[in-house]
């Protein structure tokens, strides 16, 4: 992956050179790999194949305006970006821009939630494995049932709730990596997953991807509900989710959405 420019903070850090690459362009300062959701998903399952033994695993990360305004309010958040192998596009605005203002377009958008279902059906039939990380206990576990039930061939080899800490969470980092799952999806939410990859990727060599999921796991489990498509396609599914809970939602879209604009509109070509 390219670096990150991070020209508003003074400084460029490098990542992770791979011998997989995908191309991307420069939307909002971040470095967006320039695929569709098929071609997304037959690449994770490459990855996850090509595994790198005695090496941290291969991450994917996603953004959407939120995330690139807090990239730009906050000099580590950016670090923690800069860390991704591949960033995919998880909001249609990003989309919409690079069709105005960059030269080469993104195909379409990647979100997670689609993303996952892509990357599970071609796990399903070629026997690559999950482990789900995230969300309370209840959750996950209603999450993986779910999954389960609509891919009864996939192989699931473990699934936790992300409130762990102290030794629970060294049991579990453990655990994870005695199983050697082909793709880890992390749903702990931003930047608490880029977070843990940044503390304990290196500590999980058997793992052959990882894939931050936001809120993934609350879409499997059935306790949120998705805008339709229409406004998804139009880049108000952000709207639709400030609209469902508007208590958590209504002061971050408030304070992010014109920075993201902002940044948007200055680092972007």
């Amino acid at each position: 992956m390219q670096p990150v420019d991070a020209s508003e903070h003074g400084s460029t850090i490098p990542t992770q050179d791979h011998p997989l690459a995908l191309p991307s362009v420069l939307i909002g300062g971040l470095p967006i790999t320039v695929v569709n959701r098929r071609n997304a998903a037959s690449f994770m399952i490459a990855v996850a194949r090509k595994r790198r033994r005695d090496s941290r695993p291969y991450y994917f990360t996603s953004a959407n305006g939120e995330v690139v305004a807090r990239v730009h309010a906050d000099a580590n958040i950016a670090r923690l970006f800069q860390e991704a192998d591949q960033i995919l596009a998880d909001g249609q605005p990003l989309v919409m821009a690079s069709r105005l203002l960059c030269r080469v377009q993104l195909p379409e958008r990647v979100a997670t939630t689609d993303l996952f279902h892509d990357v599970a059906e071609l796990a399903a039939r070629e026997g690559i494995s999950f482990y789900l990380l995230g969300a309370t206990e209840a959750t996950n576990s209603k999450a993986v049932a779910t999954v389960q039930a609509r891919y009864p061939d996939l192989r699931i080899v473990g699934h936790c709730h992300g409130y762990l800490a102290g030794e629970a969470l060294e049991a579990r980092l453990d655990e994870i990596n005695a199983l050697a799952p082909d793709i880890l999806w992390i749903g702990l939410g931003v930047p608490r997953e880029q977070l843990f990859v940044h503390d304990f990727a290196a500590r999980l060599a058997n793992v052959g991807v990882i894939k931050t999921s936001g809120g993934l796991f609350d879409h499997l489990a059935e306790r949120t509900t998705r805008a339709p498509i229409w406004i998804q396609r139009a880049g108000f599914e952000w709207f639709w989710r400030m609209l469902m809970e508007p208590r958590r939602l209504f002061w971050r879209y408030l304070t992010t959405n014109p920075y993201a604009i902002y940044a948007i509109l200055r680092y972007s070509k």
